[in-house]
């Protein structure tokens, strides 16, 4: 978790592309991907030809508060049971400070607990329909851990982000197309958060998958997303 931060990750990304001697590039990321590829947009107009992004995410308090402490939960009552599970009574008036001090703390078997019930608790609500492969490799536990834990260091440091910081800075986007595709059923960023984006981006085409939530393989969220890359290389061919 050392150095891990927004900035140094948009950082990396320039490093990537001048190292790859690249000019200027489209660029292509889901949920935190989105918010990522926005950040860097919004530092580095100059080198977004485009963006498609997925369930799009800004990284704001009530979209934390929403999948993690009070929403969702109204909807997946049964799984939140399980999310609960790891955090004693007296701890879950604030479940991202509770879950932060077991993922980043000394104690390897309430670590492991926290990650499994965080990671879980994604991969189930991720879906429209439950996919049993996609929660087992939720669950696994290399990718519980490493998801659990980076996910809840940037949300504890609200993301590195100022409030409201992707909104606030829209004009930066203007002249960048983007294609933004989103599930309507998709509990963990809600369609709320790529509908404010659309109207502050007039430059950004908002495409609502009507069957679909946030996973990036359900089958309208893989059409769209393939028919948004094919348009951008026949209007850059």
């Amino acid at each position: 978790m050392e150095n891990n931060t927004t900035q140094a990750l948009v950082a990396d990304m320039e490093q990537i592309r001048h190292h790859l001697g690249i000019e200027q590039w489209l660029l292509f990321g889901g949920s935190w991907g989105s918010t990522l590829s926005l950040v860097y947009a919004q530092t580095h107009p100059e080198r977004c030809l485009g963006l498609i992004l997925r369930g799009i995410f800004l990284c704001r308090p009530e979209e934390i508060r929403w999948f993690y402490q009070d929403g969702a939960n109204h909807v997946f009552p049964d799984y939140w049971e399980d999310f609960l599970h790891p955090i004693p009574a007296a701890e879950r008036g604030d479940l991202l400070a509770a879950y932060y001090r077991r993922l980043s703390g000394d104690d390897e078997v309430a670590r492991m607990a926290a990650a499994k019930a965080w990671a879980t608790w994604e991969g189930r609500t991720s879906t429209l329909h439950p996919s049993k492969p996609l929660v087992e490799h939720f669950a696994d536990p290399y990718n519980a851990l490493a998801l659990a834990r980076i996910e809840s260091h940037f949300f504890h440091h609200d993301s590195f982000l100022e409030p409201n910081q992707i909104l606030r800075h829209s004009e930066r986007l203007q002249g960048i197309p983007g294609t933004l595709v989103q599930g309507r059923y998709d509990l963990v960023c809600p369609m709320q958060n790529a509908w404010e984006l659309s109207h502050a981006w007039s430059d950004a085409q908002l495409q609502i998958v009507p069957d679909a939530g946030h996973s990036a393989f359900e089958p309208g969220i893989v059409d769209a997303l393939i028919h948004a890359t094919d348009d951008f290389a026949s209007q850059m061919g």
